[in-house]
């Protein structure tokens, strides 16, 4: 690390650790000027404030509960931190990788768990996560199985992270685990512990390796790891290692450049055997090659390492020589060859020489070409499993050794990997699957029409009428039917029929929420996505729609078959049926032939019932095409060589689409029609075969077979061949028992310790399954307990609240009555006061109504004394007029009043008559002003009785409105909750 607190990396090899188990540790961290010690124990760090506890062996912590686990010796426990999840990773020793994953899951952890992490400071101890409750233990990760540990990014939201990955099950699954500090500075101590728990283990090898290894389970077989680097003359007088394709691990090799080969052997278990020198280091061009086939190399150099831990061998290799001249052309693109390279080693205490045999792919290219980023490895490393047995005395040739070893067996990874029947079988698998870049059919081709005749529209159209009537019945006439081939135009409807799928509204729902979901085999898919259909439109266009629904069908499988997951090859039979369906339906006919079907029984328990099937379609061969059978057992071609792409893909990879299409046709109707089919591929082609070798009847399968059946006529006779002829499930049936009592009858005849070797990497790899179970309940639980005591917390907070603010409401209630109270008493005073105004107007009414009454009858008395005296008066005037003459009728005008006083009446009586008329004007005129001030009074009382009316109506409204008060609704609804609550909690 250097003083400035750049970025550093300090890596332990795990050779000088026995227990690292062949695993590097990588440290990244980001220390400052100054190194934390580790002898403040318990105290607090003054730099930081992080609280570090310190347990050694002769300490007992009085903080943790009897139930608490015990620390590793001398390890740090640290506090303050929470847990903000984990992810699975494929580049366990990414850098980016690791910063990637702790972003999102610093952005995304919704639940962070607070934790307390105890680091030990040995390789052999465990890394553990605590309660800091209660010091009882979370999970733990032992120290072997870290990989690589990081923090944040200086000036970044995390860089108060660290993470660590560690392989979990097996090397081939790795997941990070991502923490945060309360205290940002406090990162760099945690990660300077896992640096001082590797250098006390270097330390501490040193002196273990002085003592004698201890005695193993297996003290018979010695572990090495064998390495090999190529270097070649960069021209500058120096030599440079060659680079290695990572992808396809395969060197890459210039031609006509001097090379170098050096070799690395080192021991990594049982007690240490010391090399005493090579006697020869050997290549030669290809694979598998004889004795007699490698040449020796120069040797340059010999010798162990500075470090002590390796044995060196160095040789030049002159690649211009006639014996390398293979390895001295230029590849082709996209191929590679393989190379041999042997050394032979003498080993002290090992009676005879011992072989190291190292088996490379490398491509061979133009001396100008340059190095680009996908080559990144610079060796090939093998393991190799040396079996030794102790010789006694009288066997030996040379007594001069206490202790001398003879060779039983040596073995490498790669050849004890093969002798295990799944193994050779996935490798054939894998090899059937992928595409081949030299075949003449691509899979996707060939064309399909969409004619029909019109006839057969109609019978498919009547049964389809039919057959909707009642679904869960098939029509009778529907086989046959399908044995001719269903029309390419109804294919879609007929298949979703035949799988069952017609009502799928919750499988459609279900596959729209699976595609958001994260796929471990997300790399897989995404690979094989462009290998499915080149030859087709819909899917030959990278990102096109065809793929895209391609990668969204098989990623949505994957995450819904959990056990099964994504297999190399089900991308073929998703794109048939994406071809005449849209993909939520593809989807739903894709679960149901795998389940329904049984083809994900062919991916189970170690490909059992796939190689049961291999078993039934050898044991037809040799019923019905013995002469077949027999060509194939002395060529030694084993069914699985041959027939695994057919099983696993159902016929989808290679063949042309037309026969492709009736081949699910057949198997949607008929489940046994894989076998029929495969039967006749090879009783069709029996005469062909039997003149192949072992290559050659491979490549017939792959290429001549395929090419044949492009002819539509050729497709329909060996399919209308196949349909006369039904193999009876009892056959089937009678050929899987043999095939399980065959294999039990192997199984006993096993040598005991294989079959418990076996049984124990079985019951090793549930044990590991069961453990990961119980680490992930176990946090699973820790999580809800702690959701609980939130959920507890926040429940106990809205209670307070509740109480509150029912006690206001009580208080409100209260005030409420009282206010009603006053209200009501107002409003009966109210009533009160309005009825006796009411009555005095009433009585007002009553006499002002009397008095009109009597001003009426005295007007109407006057107006007939006044009718009686006009009439009168009208009456004496005519007299007058017709008793007078003309001198007397000239002193009276047309209405008969007199024009002048010049009558001789007496004055008495003119003066009796105009008093008279006087005093009945006056007493006319103060019945009038009488009459106007009982108008007047009367219109008063009426403005007056309509304004208590309105009074009256105003409190009315009032008192109504009191009574509907949002208050009052409140307050019988508190009334209503609390006699609710009474009730329950009574």
């Amino acid at each position: 690390m250097d003083d400035k607190g750049s970025v550093g990396k300090i890596s332990i090899s795990s050779d000088s650790v026995s227990t690292l188990n062949s695993e590097d540790f990588v440290l990244v961290s980001r220390l400052g000027d100054e190194t934390p010690s580790s002898t403040n124990n318990g105290s607090d760090d003054e730099k930081t404030g992080l609280k570090v506890r310190m347990v050694g062996s002769d300490e007992s912590s009085s903080e943790g509960s009897p139930c608490s686990p015990i620390p590793d010796e001398d390890s740090v426990v640290f506090s303050q931190l929470t847990y903000l999840g984990c992810a699975s990773v494929n580049a366990p020793r990414s850098e980016v990788e690791a910063l990637r994953m702790m972003s999102i899951l610093r952005g995304q952890c919704q639940l962070p768990l607070d934790v307390t992490l105890s680091v030990p400071g040995v390789s052999e101890g465990t890394v553990r996560l605590l309660d800091p409750h209660n010091s009882t233990e979370i999970a733990n990760y032992p120290i072997y199985k870290i990989l690589f540990c990081v923090r944040g990014h200086d000036g970044t939201p995390e860089s108060d992270c660290f993470a660590f990955t560690e392989s979990h099950y097996n090397s081939e699954i790795f997941r990070i685990h991502v923490f945060r500090c309360q205290i940002q500075e406090a990162v760099s101590r945690i990660l300077y512990s896992f640096a001082t728990a590797f250098r006390r283990s270097a330390r501490k090898t040193v002196l273990l390796s002085q003592q004698a290894a201890p005695l193993t389970p297996d003290s018979d077989l010695f572990t090495f790891t064998v390495s090999l680097e190529i270097k070649e003359d960069d021209g500058k007088g120096t030599f440079s290692a060659v680079a290695k394709d990572k992808d396809k691990q395969s060197f890459k090799l210039r031609a006509g450049m001097d090379k170098k080969i050096v070799i690395y052997v080192q021991q990594t278990s049982n007690k240490e055997l010391a090399i005493e020198r090579c006697f020869g280091l050997l290549l030669s061009p290809g694979k598998n090659v004889k004795n007699s086939d490698m040449h020796l190399l120069d040797l340059e150099s010999m010798g162990k390492s500075s470090d002590g831990k390796s044995y060196i061998i160095t040789g030049s290799w002159n690649p211009n020589t006639p014996q390398f001249q293979a390895v001295n052309e230029e590849t082709p693109k996209d191929k590679f060859m393989y190379m041999t390279t042997a050394v032979d080693l003498v080993i002290t205490e090992v009676e005879e020489p011992v072989r190291f045999l190292l088996e490379t792919r490398v491509r061979v290219c133009s001396p100008n070409d340059r190095l680009f980023w996908p080559f990144s490895k610079r060796s090939y490393t093998e393991t190799f499993y040396l079996k030794l047995r102790q010789m006694e005395r009288k066997e030996r040739k040379s007594p001069a050794s206490d202790t001398l070893y003879e060779v039983v067996s040596l073995e490498s990874e790669t050849e004890r990997e093969k002798r295990k029947t799944t193994a050779i079988f996935t490798l054939c698998v894998c090899m059937s699957l992928c595409l081949d870049n030299d075949e003449p059919l691509l899979s996707g081709s060939g064309d399909v029409s969409k004619e029909c005749a019109e006839k057969i529209l109609e019978t498919w159209g009547e049964l389809l009428s039919k057959w909707h009537l009642n679904l869960s019945v098939r029509p009778k006439q529907l086989p046959a039917l399908v044995r001719s081939g269903i029309p390419e135009a109804l294919r879609g409807e007929v298949w979703q029929l035949l799988a069952g799928c017609h009502n799928n509204d919750h499988q459609v729902e279900e596959y729209r929420t699976l595609i958001t979901k994260e796929s471990p085999q997300d790399s897989a898919i995404t690979r094989d996505i462009n290998r499915t259909f080149p030859a087709h439109d819909y899917f030959k266009d990278t990102g096109g729609d065809g793929q895209d629904s391609l990668y969204k069908i098989c990623k949505a499988y994957s995450v819904y078959d959990e056990e099964i997951g994504y297999c190399q090859g089900q991308s073929f039979l998703a794109a048939v049926l994406l071809l005449h369906m849209p993909e939520e339906q593809a989807f739903s006919v894709l679960v149901k032939i795998m389940f329904d079907y049984g083809l994900r029984d062919l991916f189970k328990q170690n490909f059992e019932d796939l190689h049961c099937k291999f078993f039934q379609l050898e044991r037809l061969m040799q019923e019905y095409i013995p002469d077949l059978y027999n060509h194939f057992l002395n060529v030694g071609l084993e069914a699985h060589m041959y027939a695994s792409q057919w099983f696993l893909t159902l016929f989808t990879a290679k063949f042309p689409l037309y026969m492709v299409f009736h081949i699910i046709d057949l198997l949607l109707c008929e489940v046994c029609a894989c076998f029929t089919l495969m039967f006749f591929f090879q009783q069709t082609s029996k005469d062909d075969l039997i003149q192949t070798d072992f290559e050659g009847a491979l490549k017939f399968f792959r290429v001549p077979v395929p090419k044949r059946y492009r002819s539509e006529e050729n497709a329909k006779k060996l399919m209308e061949l196949a349909c006369s002829m039904k193999i009876s499930q009892k056959k089937l049936k009678k050929f899987e028992k043999e095939y399980h009592t065959m294999r039990e009858q192997q199984e006993q005849q096993e040598a005991p310790i294989e079959r418990y070797e076996r049984e124990n990497r079985r019951l090793q790899e549930a044990n590991m399954r069961l453990e990961q179970e119980n680490d992930d309940l176990a946090h699973e639980l820790v999580s809800s307990k702690i959701a609980l005591r939130k959920d507890l917390d926040n429940a106990e907070e809205k209670a307070d609240a509740l109480n509150k603010e029912l006690l206001l409401t009580k208080q409100k209630l209260v005030e409420s009555e009282d206010e009603k109270r006053r209200l009501e008493e107002e409003s009966a005073q109210l009533k009160e006061m309005c009825r006796r105004e009411l009555d005095k107007s009433e009585s007002e009414i009553k006499k002002n109504g009397s008095i009109i009454g009597e001003y009426k009858q005295i007007c109407s008395q006057l107006s007939e004394r006044l009718e009686k005296q006009q009439t009168a008066t009208r009456g004496e005037l005519d007299k007058i007029r017709v008793s007078c003459c003309e001198k007397c009728s000239a002193l009276f005008n047309k209405e008969g009043r007199v024009r002048a006083a010049l009558t001789s009446a007496p004055a008495g009586e003119a003066e009796e008559t105009d008093e008279e008329k006087e005093s009945l004007k006056n007493q006319l005129r103060e019945m009038e002003l009488e009459l106007a001030q009982t108008k007047l009074q009367l219109v008063e009382a009426e403005c007056k009785i309509q304004d208590l009316e309105h009074h009256l109506g105003l409190a009315l409204n009032e008192v109504q409105a009191a009574k509907k008060t949002w208050f009052n609704r409140t307050l019988s609804s508190i009334k209503t909750v609390t006699g609710t609550q009474g009730k329950e909690t009574t």
